[in-house]
């Protein structure tokens, strides 16, 4: 699951991912495109129980978000706390709106 806001400045990505070691993520920012990947390990192996339910998720996933402006790859930042992945992607210079002075005269 995860969450995407917008400001002025460029975008923050929210992804939830409990239980996987950071180092265990794959981000990537390609042509506007960002892409997180993980790998969920099973952690126990039950051989001689059966479940009654099973919610966990375990597995690879993928999930991709196409920004609809320009940004700026070489500045994005990363964190990890609590199973809650953020990332901070900061629109390209051109995009961002630019306050015009005025002049009186």
């Amino acid at each position: 699951a995860l969450d995407v806001t917008e400001n002025e400045d460029g975008y923050t990505v929210k992804a939830s991912v409990p239980g996987i070691n950071p180092d265990d993520l794959d981000i990537t920012l390609e042509d506007n495109v960002l892409t997180i990947k993980g790998d969920v390990q099973d952690s126990e192996e039950i051989e001689k129980e059966q479940y009654h339910i099973r919610e966990r998720r375990y597995g690879r996933f993928s999930r991709s978000i196409k920004f609809p402006v320009m940004v700026n790859s070489d500045d994005v930042a990363a964190a990890y706390d609590k199973g809650v992945l953020t990332l901070a992607v900061p629109k390209a210079e051109e995009v961002k709106p630019k306050r015009i002075a005025i002049t009186a005269s």
